[in-house]
């Protein structure tokens, strides 16, 4: 009787202090860390896609139809205001330039320089985006030649549920699909009134003028555009010093009692932002709050083990506190 006893109290106590490390250890896991909450600035921004396009598009035509003969330009290149873009002749000097070539090179030499090619002027300042001819081709009165562009600008297609934030002034940050490493700033300076229906969605052009233009843009590139609609100030912690309750309700730790025990109060909050979360009530800037982080764990080596093969990674602290 005497060994059952002796035996059940082994266990019991096995089992206490098997618990007690167990909680000892959980303890050590985490310690708290403090903050002093501050009032931070918050921008808030409708994100849309869009693309880039030419401000103004010009499309070159030739005066009559007839042939190419010389070009000067290609795509990419930047021209002034009447430059020329290419030579052509008209159906008329082809006519008599391969009549006289049939004759005789001398004669052929004799019309050339006689009977002029026409000049294809450039209408405006800006880029040539498009080259749509090679020389020799023979064209007609409708062919577009070239197709310039002023300057490049940014067009967000902006959803009808947003288009009433957003406003002409606003600063505008756009990424491209080809570059998303390269930010690029932009003000919102037009507004089209008249939307289109996409996928039963009414969509409206919202246009952004760039506010230096990189070397590598190029019409029709997809970007991605984040209208900045308003900067505020609000007092915000972050997400992770949050604690909720079952009924829902949300608490911080300001602080611990004689214990050391964790003083919660219950708080309201707002929006996110990020890894942040706005305190509405509760809360004020100055005030301290603590929340659980983990703790740095040296990693454990085996001197036994070979020290050519890989090992694991030391355990760290998931997530890093943002400065408030």
């Amino acid at each position: 009787m005497k060994k059952i006893i002796i035996f059940i109290l082994i266990i019991i106590i096995a089992i206490g202090l098997f618990s007690f490390f167990k909680k000892k250890k959980t303890e050590e896991d985490f310690i708290y860390k403090d903050i002093e909450i501050k009032m931070i600035t918050i921008d808030d921004y409708v994100e849309v896609t869009g693309q880039i396009e030419p401000l103004n598009r010009v499309e070159v035509l030739p005066p009559s139809g007839g042939r190419i003969e010389k070009i000067f330009v290609e795509e990419g290149d930047y021209v002034k205001k009447g430059s020329v873009l290419c030579l052509m002749s008209s159906n008329d000097r082809v006519a008599i330039l391969d009549a006289a070539r049939a004759i005789s090179e001398e004669e052929y030499k004799k019309w050339e320089d006689s009977y002029k090619p026409i000049k294809v002027l450039a209408p405006i300042d800006g880029r040539i985006i498009l080259r749509n001819i090679v020389e020799g081709q023979t064209i007609g009165g409708g062919t577009v030649l070239f197709a310039m562009s002023d300057t490049l600008i940014a067009v967000g297609n902006v959803d009808e549920s947003d288009i009433g934030k957003v406003r002409v002034g606003q600063l505008s940050l756009i990424t491209l699909d080809a570059y998303p490493d390269t930010l690029i700033k932009g003000n919102v300076f037009q507004i089209l009134d008249e939307g289109r229906n996409v996928s039963n969605v009414i969509i409206y052009k919202v246009k952004i003028k760039l506010f230096t233009i990189p070397s590598f843009l190029k019409s029709q590139m997809s970007a991605n555009i984040k209208i900045m609609i308003s900067r505020k100030k609000v007092l915000a912690i972050p997400s992770e010093a949050l604690e909720y309750s079952n009924e829902g309700k949300v608490y911080v730790i300001t602080g611990f009692n004689d214990k050391k025990e964790p003083i919660k109060k219950e708080i309201k909050i707002g929006k996110d932002y990020d890894n942040l979360v706005e305190i509405k009530e509760g809360l004020k800037e100055g005030d301290k709050i603590y929340f659980k982080v983990k703790k740095y764990q040296k990693q454990m080596i085996d001197s036994g083990s070979n020290p050519f093969m890989p090992k694991k990674s030391s355990k760290m602290t998931k997530g890093v506190m943002r400065r408030i």
